[in-house]
């Protein structure tokens, strides 16, 4: 009779043996006979418990990413908002430098509307560090906006430095890009005639709103959508 526990323990073997493989000669090597052999089961087995090979790559991901998540979550996240969005972008960066493959497998190959849990958990993550920084009226662009720029960014340079070599690898691209990025979407004081300044406040109000108690839902929901107008792009509002 075969219990839980013990396809639990027979998906956990095989997870990691893919792992493995996938870590110490790529993604390449983790075919299903390699990881059926390694792990000490039949093909089949990796079938029945993962649907096909997508579905064990997917389980892999899922396991070895969720390490990452730690790390992330032990952010210091009482100081500065814009300081603990740099933390989490140089976490990211290190590690895909330390777990390259398993990054490329997660990041290199984007599948829209594939759901990887460990993946939409960094996401919330980087978008609760994004709001932090809107509801601190420091955001010059909406947070969606924020959010694929820093996300969109830090993958690049990250994929961008694992198609080099340790040599090859140029330190500042981390750091300027970085501070490129941050530029770009936070503003520290704006001045009054900043041209900025409606915006960042209308996205700092948008954070907030549901805090908001003295509104009814429907001057709620009105409220919101003046306020994405404001914060929206002119060359989008132009485009409209």
């Amino acid at each position: 009779m075969v219990t839980r526990a013990s396809t639990t323990d027979v998906r956990e073997r095989i997870i990691a043996a893919a792992l493995q493989l996938l870590n110490e000669q790529g993604r390449e090597a983790v075919s299903t006979r390699s990881v059926s052999t390694a792990a000490g089961v039949q093909a089949p087995t990796i079938y029945r418990l993962f649907g096909d090979k997508q579905g064990l790559l997917d389980a892999v991901a899922a396991h070895g990413f969720a390490a990452h998540i730690p790390a992330k979550l032990a952010m210091d996240s009482q100081g500065d908002p814009v300081d603990y969005l740099r933390t989490g972008w140089d976490v990211n960066i290190s590690f895909a430098l330390q777990s390259p493959a398993l990054y490329a497998l997660v990041y290199g190959e984007p599948r829209p509307g594939a759901h990887m849990e460990a993946a939409e958990t960094a996401g919330k993550i980087l978008a609760d560090a994004i709001h932090r920084i809107a509801a601190a009226g420091r955001l010059r662009v909406s947070e969606a906006l924020a959010t694929q720029m820093v996300h969109a960014s830090g993958r690049g340079v990250a994929l961008e430095l694992l198609s080099q070599t340790e040599e090859e690898r140029d330190p500042a691209l981390v750091s300027t890009a970085r501070e490129a990025v941050i530029a770009a979407i936070t503003t520290d004081a704006p001045a009054p005639q900043d041209s900025t300044r409606p915006v960042s406040i209308a996205v700092s109000l948008r954070a907030v709103l549901p805090q908001i108690t003295a509104l009814t839902d429907a001057e709620r929901a009105l409220l919101q959508e003046w306020l994405d107008r404001i914060a929206q792009p002119l060359s989008e509002r132009n485009q409209t």
